[in-house]
């Protein structure tokens, strides 16, 4: 059974919000990879929310915006990598 979000209280509101944020930026992060620093950002911001929202019921989404926004900062930083050494 689902529960009304406006009977939630806040803390646990912003909870749930900061889990499917951190799913959604760790989806965002894997697409911008290709420009690195915005994979970077992206996945830095989807982990912290992701550790945020784990306090929240929503603790999968929280968990699956984790993995994805690390996975998105570990391919940023390895194509920034790839990049600068065919650069120089």
């Amino acid at each position: 059974m689902q529960t009304d979000p406006a009977s939630l209280d806040p803390e646990e509101r912003s909870n749930k919000f900061y889990a499917l944020a951190s799913a959604a930026l760790g989806v965002l992060s894997l697409c911008g990879a290709l420009i690195p620093i915005f994979g970077i950002l992206l996945g830095v911001f989807g982990i912290v929310l992701g550790v945020l929202g784990r306090r929240s019921e929503n603790r999968r989404a929280a968990t699956v915006g984790i993995g994805l926004s690390v996975i998105g900062l570990l391919t940023a930083v390895l194509y920034s990598i790839l990049v600068y050494r065919a650069t120089y």
